[in-house]
């Protein structure tokens, strides 16, 4: 029996950035998805506590896309990408919502992959990750997700150049803890304009070049106000993901950010909702929260908080679900009890 660990992640700084090329600062969390595996046969057959029906995948699956049931398609685009020599049959477990910005998707998706037999570094394991899904759902996801849960470290933030895939680990200081807590507005990317907002993006690209490395001048030319807006989050965002990781999380400089993040994705990016907004304001104003903003693409989800150590427990948050998350090590195979 294989049993293989991926984490969720949770991204404190740089929305919409990784699919143009900019830097990003998730990192990954101790909430994850576990695959067990008993290797053998010509199918992948997992079944899992949350679902009924079993996700069951033929190694020689064309069309990852139109699998059933839907979480099977995560599966299938693993499978199809790998192209394992055996298949296996076994169970999912894990403690991710799903549909709350998490990335519950990219964990499924690479501890399948470890289970089946992966065996290289990270990065190249996030990027099996990242066509996988782009197979499995059609959305033009970039690779944050992913190379989170693969390269995560403990303890640490990972700043990540989506250029170059570099990363560099960023310490979260003893006096911060972080706060995600859930909207109640689930969504899937899949039904969102997230395909659209990345096209716009693209499109203003082609006018002024690569936004991570325009100035706000250069966006500001742009004739379209649409085009404009879009470019002025993605510049302004990076930014702010640089400025977070230089000052390693100062309190001014993380507060300033996460205002101001938040206020671009509502104004500039068009992808948070009332449910969102509503949140970010009732956790800014309480004591000890250093600043909060939507996490992940947006459509509903999660808020992250960054909260002085020892507030988060004390933090009101109504009936919502909400976890105090920790910096995890990334996707790896577990021991054989």
């Amino acid at each position: 029996m294989v049993t293989a660990f991926a984490p969720g992640r949770v991204n404190l700084m740089g929305d919409h950035v990784d699919y143009l090329g900019g830097p990003v600062l998730p990192m990954a969390i101790d909430l994850g998805t576990t695959v067990r595996l008993q290797p053998g046969g010509e199918v992948v057959r997992l079944t899992s506590a949350e679902v009924a029906e079993a996700a069951e995948v033929a190694l020689e699956v064309a069309n990852p896309s139109g699998a059933q049931p839907a979480w099977a398609r995560y599966v299938a685009g693993v499978v199809a990408e790998l192209r394992p020599a055996v298949g296996g049959q076994g169970t999912v477990e894990t403690t991710l919502p799903v549909g709350a910005g998490l990335s519950s998707s990219a964990a499924l998706e690479l501890a399948v992959a470890l289970a089946l037999g992966f065996a290289g570094p990270a990065r190249e394991l996030a990027l099996l990750g990242q066509r996988a899904e782009q197979r499995a759902t059609g959305v033009p996801c970039g690779v944050m997700d992913q190379l989170a849960s693969a390269a995560g470290i403990a303890g640490s933030a990972l700043l990540i150049d989506c250029a170059t895939l570099s990363v560099t680990p960023v310490p979260i200081p003893d006096w911060l803890e972080v706060l995600v807590v859930h909207s109640g507005q689930p969504r899937a990317l899949s039904a969102t304009a997230y395909a659209e907002r990345r096209a716009e993006c693209e499109a203003a690209t082609a006018i002024v070049g690569p936004l991570p490395r325009a100035s706000l001048a250069e966006v500001e030319a742009l004739a379209d106000p649409t085009l404009r807006r879009r470019a002025r989050h993605v510049v302004s965002e990076c930014e702010r993901v640089r400025a977070v990781a230089a000052s390693r999380f100062d309190r001014s400089v993380l507060a300033e950010a996460l205002t101001s993040s938040h206020a671009s994705l509502r104004d500039n990016f068009e992808v948070s909702t009332p449910a969102l907004d509503k949140l970010v304001s009732q956790l800014a104003s309480q004591p000890g929260v250093v600043g909060a903003r939507p996490t992940g693409a947006g459509f509903g989800g999660c808020v992250v908080a960054l909260v002085v150590a020892g507030s988060a427990g004390r933090a009101d948050v109504g009936d919502r679900r909400s976890w105090v998350v920790r910096a995890s090590g990334g996707a790896r195979l577990l021991p054989v009890s």
